[in-house]
């Protein structure tokens, strides 16, 4: 019988003091009677005694006293391991607090006494304590997109642009073509970064993660292959790297190579190859990605709305450190669920880049809109199915070019399911909310956009070591490049 087997354990008799030092945070201090204390130590030995072995004694019958002179320190270490996590168990189990990140303790500063009573304590971030908002009879907007032949012949022409990669040209670089580019970015002479053979479709802008190099088109235009191209840019006051904010850095790029797509000359072959039999299939696929894409624009209106309202008290202080740390989900959900509705990778490199410039305070709000939203799942008693899951990972695979069985390991392994469970949880809720509202009905424009204005490359030129680590929208977190220096090619 193991010592820390909470099955056949009973309760620990532990007292427990907790302080509110801020909306998010609590300071506990719990305290482990020594009666406790001896409780463990006596299940702990009578674990190891019949598999002991000491020269001159049969196993199982070494006296008491020198089984624990023998193995003291190792029992030890065994009793502070586990009153430790017991009491953290009982404690984040128990309902009086509702944890939503690891304990956080100095581990090798917390001292079990031969004597006495056992103290340790350590500050835990939890889900900040409110009423539930009156989310019903809301009035709401709710846009209607109708989807038209022009629509899905415009975006045909997009999608075979996405798929195609383009033959070579020989002449000069104009808009709209794509260029093979190496980047090299230094300071005073001093590399800072850079990135090798990344495609980059020619657009008056191009984005990186902390900066945007605004002339680019007008930049690049007329370059030819082999050509260099030095300019400046100047880094973002948003950076994370504090010794580079707002100053102007060197850059070069080097064109590798020109490519250009001739949509016209489109055959069978090329058909095969990215996965469809005939135009008729290609063009039900560019209808159905439209679809859900008007359906994404639809909800977010919606979800936007009743946050708006749901939130306006919630002014709850969050730690810059929680913000921090949750800043990558957030990436994570908001990438998973472009990814979920069609969205081509050159439209989410943009979000998440337009993130990243203000990322503390998007997930600031988004933790908000969160925690109120969870509260209203609780009373609601909402919580996804596996049906649930299994659905949103198809809609992921299917536009990953992946089997359903690749994604789910994909994002078991890097942590993702959460923000899965989050996106459907979230998803639910809005709908509950909406089904209990006073919505009004309005016809909204085509949810095609002009030709975007920029290209983003998701690259930061100013990398830190502590940067945040990179959103893995492709579901390939083992194919990541370089964290200090995240680029993700088109």
């Amino acid at each position: 019988m193991s010592a820390v087997d909470s099955d056949v354990k009973s309760k620990l008799d532990i007292q427990v003091k907790i302080d509110k030092t801020a909306a998010c945070q609590r300071h506990i201090v719990v305290t482990v009677p020594r009666a406790e204390v001896d409780r463990y130590f006596r299940e702990a030995y009578s674990e190891i005694a019949p598999r002991a072995d000491l020269p001159g004694f049969r196993q199982g019958k070494i006296p008491r006293k020198l089984l624990e002179s023998r193995f003291k320190k190792t029992v030890a270490d065994q009793v502070k391991s586990s009153l430790v996590m017991d009491s953290l168990q009982q404690i984040t189990e128990g309902g009086d607090i509702s944890a939503i990140a690891e304990p956080d303790m100095d581990y090798g500063a917390v001292d079990l006494p031969d004597s006495g009573d056992f103290t340790f304590e350590f500050n835990i971030e939890v889900r900040p304590e409110f009423s539930s908002p009156n989310w019903q009879g809301l009035k709401l907007t709710k846009t209607e997109y109708t989807l038209t032949e022009d629509d899905v012949e415009k975006q045909l022409v997009r999608t075979l642009e996405r798929f195609v990669p383009g033959e070579p040209w020989d002449g000069e670089a104009s808009k709209g073509d794509r260029l093979l580019l190496e980047a090299e970015f230094s300071k005073d002479g001093r590399r800072i970064s850079s990135f090798d053979e990344v495609l980059v479709t020619l657009r008056d802008e191009l984005s990186l993660a902390d900066c945007i190099i605004e002339n680019f088109g007008e930049l690049m235009s007329g370059s030819k292959e082999g050509d260099k191209v030095a300019t400046k840019v100047k880094i973002l006051e948003t950076s994370l790297n504090e010794s580079l904010r707002g100053t102007e850095v060197d850059a070069v790029f080097k064109v590798i190579e020109i490519r250009r797509v001739n949509v016209e000359a489109l055959g069978p072959k090329v058909l095969e190859q990215i996965g469809f039999d005939d135009t008729d299939e290609l063009r039900e696929f560019v209808r159905s990605e439209l679809k859900r894409q008007s359906e994404y624009h639809q909800t977010q209106l919606l979800r936007e709305q009743i946050t708006k309202q749901l939130t306006s008290g919630a002014d709850w202080e969050l730690p810059s450190k929680l913000v921090r740390r949750q800043a990558e989900r957030e990436l994570q959900r908001r990438v998973l669920e472009l990814r979920r509705n069609g969205f081509e990778d050159d439209q989410i490199k943009t979000v998440v880049n337009s993130m990243r410039r203000n990322i503390e305070e998007m997930t600031r709000e988004a933790l908000r809109e969160h925690f109120v939203l969870e509260k209203i799942a609780e009373d609601l008693s909402i919580e996804p199915t596996e049906q649930q899951y299994e659905e949103e990972i198809k809609f992921i695979a299917e536009q990953s070019d992946a089997t359903v069985r690749q994604v789910r390991t994909r994002l078991d392994r890097s942590g993702q399911m959460d923000a899965i469970r989050n996106q459907i949880l979230e998803r639910d809720v809005i709908d509950k909310i909406v089904g209990a509202a006073e919505v009004n009905t309005v016809q909204g424009e085509s949810i095609l956009k002009k030709e975007p204005k920029e290209f983003a490359v998701e690259f930061l030129v100013a990398p830190v070591t502590q940067s945040l680590p990179e959103a893995k929208y492709d579901e390939r977190p083992e194919d990541g490049a370089d964290d200090k220096s995240p680029v993700k090619p088109t």
